[in-house]
């Protein structure tokens, strides 16, 4: 596939995301950049979420990990739809009851100023490595397949710096947000997400096509294959059922419901309730969306294997080089190797728009989320009277975040060795781990520990954490996230008896 033509449809979809920010970011202010002056249809937000929910990272990681990991990824999103549950009827009610901008600002009402600054901070922490973690990944493919390619044929046989990719992907993104803030991300995730979902129907429906199979036949092929298998029932095995189930739901509270990028989609939104009709609705739909990628993943190893162009050999991924020997690849690259090389240039052109969709629809809401808890849970927006300067303040923080987010990216491409998907959730586990046991205290408990002590027990509590997985050797897989939010739980509990403070 000509890497021009990739050019031309990466250049006209982001011409129409500039237009949609031009019409959102009309007369827009600080209400329409955090909040989105609250009238935010519940639907639109619902539809969006699907997209900012998957990512690039899914759109990827999740068809090559069928290699290895069979359908065993749905046990954690069976997880999540319960996850969801407890979001809709135990957190949403309570931040809407308190009308907060960031969601943090729960902390500080029930622990202090040191607990929520604490928790601001382990989000932006959490929020930055996820949303780096993305976009590494989409900037990773855009640079092997499109940016190197194109290079070449200007005339510059080393291809081009990694470097310069990433700062273009981040450049984009800056330029369609600054403006409208949240009111334009909720529109441009409406957009991105149904290319997304189109991308994959359709990349489903064309390589059942190549492979001469009917509906029915595809459906049978698939469920016959190696690949199908969901539920794993040895206690031994890191993706033990009953601790991938419970590691989905709580990665789903803590990543959703505990992360202020998801959650300020959804207080958008015009009422409460409005915003339960979003959250379970999409909770629902998600099922269905993430067993079409599995299907995806299945049908892209069964026509590799069959065409002779992939082979899994144990857990090691194999693709066909140009010299004609089988080399090791990562399973991320499935999808994009096959895609851009071996199936019909419409599948590619649908690869790229459903790639960049996923990837932008994550992180613009992202950039977008960290700019807001920086700027009301750091810098006090909203107990400070507004002055002229508020807003230049705000943008020098999206371009510093934005400049952040460059750097960390860098550093993943320098380090990172495993499928995108596993990294994230394990870095949750560590990051969201103190945000979920701050959380479970406060509504669990009526014990109120010493503030100022606060932050050591959420510092303390991955490095436990961390330390309690290398003793079992590494067992508790994604599951390290209950052990980090029980860990800080107890620690609270010690902070508060030896102060015997209760409210």
């Amino acid at each position: 596939m000509s890497p021009t033509l990739i050019l031309s449809i990466i250049g006209g979809y982001f011409g129409l995301l500039f237009v949609v920010s031009l019409i959102t970011g009309r007369n827009a202010d600080e209400a329409t950049f955090f909040r989105g002056n609250k009238a935010s249809p519940w639907y639109l937000v619902a539809f969006g979420m699907i997209g900012a929910s998957l990512s690039g990272v899914t759109f990827i990681s999740v068809p090559g990990w069928v290699g290895t990991q069979q359908f065993a990824y749905m046990q954690m999103v069976f997880g999540y739809l319960a996850g969801y549950i407890v979001i809709s009827r135990v957190l949403m009610p309570m931040y809407y009851r308190m009308n907060l901008t960031s969601i943090y600002g729960y902390l500080e009402e029930r622990y202090g100023l040191a607990a929520y600054r604490t928790g601001a901070v382990f989000f932006l922490l959490s929020r930055v490595i996820g949303a780096a973690f993305r976009l590494y990944l989409v900037a990773l493919v855009l640079d092997l397949f499109v940016i190197d390619a194109l290079a070449v044929e200007w005339g510059y046989p080393d291809g081009a710096p990694f470097w310069l990719t990433v700062a273009v992907s981040i450049l984009l993104i800056w330029v369609y947000t600054f403006r409208g803030g949240i009111k334009t991300v909720v529109w441009t995730d409406t957009l991105q997400t149904l290319a997304m979902l189109l991308a994959v129907g359709f990349a489903v429906w064309a390589i059942k096509e190549e492979m001469g199979l009917s509906l029915g036949e595809m459906v049978q092929t698939v469920t016959d294959s190696e690949y199908s298998s969901i539920f794993v029932w040895d206690w031994a095995n890191v993706r033990f059922f009953p601790k991938q189930f419970l590691s989905g739901m709580f990665i789903a509270i803590v990543m959703t419901g505990l992360d202020q990028d998801m959650m300020q989609k959804n207080l958008t939104c015009k009422t409460l309730k409005d915003a339960q009709k979003n959250m379970e609705t999409f909770s629902v739909v998600l099922i269905f969306v993430n067993l079409v990628f599995l299907t995806l993943g299945a049908l892209l190893y069964i026509y590799g294997t069959q065409q002779g162009l992939v082979s899994m050999e144990g857990d090691t991924f194999m693709t066909l080089s140009s010299s004609g020997e089988m080399v090791k690849s990562g399973t991320d690259i499935l999808f994009p190797y096959l895609a851009l090389n071996h199936l019909p240039t419409a599948i590619g052109v649908l690869f790229v728009l459903g790639l960049i969709a996923a990837a932008y629809s994550s992180a613009d809401s992202a950039l977008t989320a960290l700019t807001t808890s920086f700027c009301v849970d750091i810098l006090d927006f909203e107990k400070k009277a507004p002055d002229a300067g508020r807003r230049r303040t705000r943008n020098l923080v999206h371009v510093g975040f934005s400049v952040l987010l460059f750097f960390v990216i860098l550093t993943f491409y320098a380090i990172n060795n495993e499928a995108v998907i596993a990294a994230i959730f394990t870095a949750a586990g560590y990051t969201y781990g103190p945000l979920l046991g701050l959380y479970a205290f406060g509504l669990f408990t009526k014990m109120r520990p010493a503030d100022r002590l606060i932050p050591v027990v959420c510092i303390a509590s991955p490095i436990l954490s961390y330390l309690l997985n290398l003793l079992v050797g590494g067992w508790f897989g994604f599951a390290i996230l209950l052990v980090n939010g029980g860990v800080t739980f107890v620690g609270l509990w010690l902070l508060a008896v030896l102060g015997r403070e209760e409210l």
